[in-house]
């Protein structure tokens, strides 16, 4: 089973590259903000829940983002292996899901982590922004923002997987195709 975290800040092409795996080698991409977003649209049990802690300015606790990603991997038992995306987003949130794995009885296979400098994340979210009308995306102020949390917060997590050799870092310049054939050239080796 190949269970990959495919890491990097926001906007490094983690959505574009995910999609592109799960066709190759059969996997199941598993992003937690659209799973959050769903429960949110059907306004279901568990986000009543998450925004019980919403509305006291408080993050959903791990212990439903680990119900909701046990849930959405029971859908697919058979599965060649996961794509995670957005998740973990912390160290603890790393070793929990290292614990939640080792009881399902698989283990986090590698984490590909995107390499790409801060002016060209810039670049690419408010590209993005403007052609999707969204307003946060379009504020260089507050991509920076999310990029200086992604460092502070999120980035240790490369560390965290660096330590067991799981951790393989990949250049998140140039085409779609060019990153493709480099993410996919660390999987077969690793895989092999």
């Amino acid at each position: 089973m190949l269970n990959l975290i495919l890491f990097g800040p926001p906007g490094s092409g983690k959505g574009t590259q995910a999609a592109k795996l799960v066709e190759k080698y059969n996997l199941v991409h598993i992003s937690t903000g659209d799973l959050f977003r769903r429960e949110k649209k059907t306004n279901s049990p568990i986000w009543q829940e998450v925004q019980s802690f919403i509305d006291k300015g408080e993050l959903a606790p791990d212990s439903i983002t680990f119900r909701l990603l046990k849930a959405e991997m029971d859908k697919t038992p058979d599965a060649a292996g996961y794509i995670l995306d957005g998740f973990p987003r912390n160290v603890n949130q790393a070793a929990s899901l290292d614990v939640f794995f080792a009881e399902e009885k698989t283990a986090v296979s590698l984490l590909v982590e995107l390499i790409v400098a801060d002016q060209e994340v810039i670049t690419r979210i408010t590209s993005r922004g403007k052609i999707e009308g969204r307003k946060d995306d379009q504020n260089p102020e507050i991509v920076q923002n999310r990029i200086n949390i992604y460092k502070s917060q999120t980035s240790p997590v490369a560390n965290h997987y660096d330590k067991v050799n799981k951790t393989k870092r990949i250049d998140g310049i140039g085409t779609i195709e060019e990153i493709f054939e480099r993410i996919c050239g660390v999987l077969d080796a690793e895989t092999v």
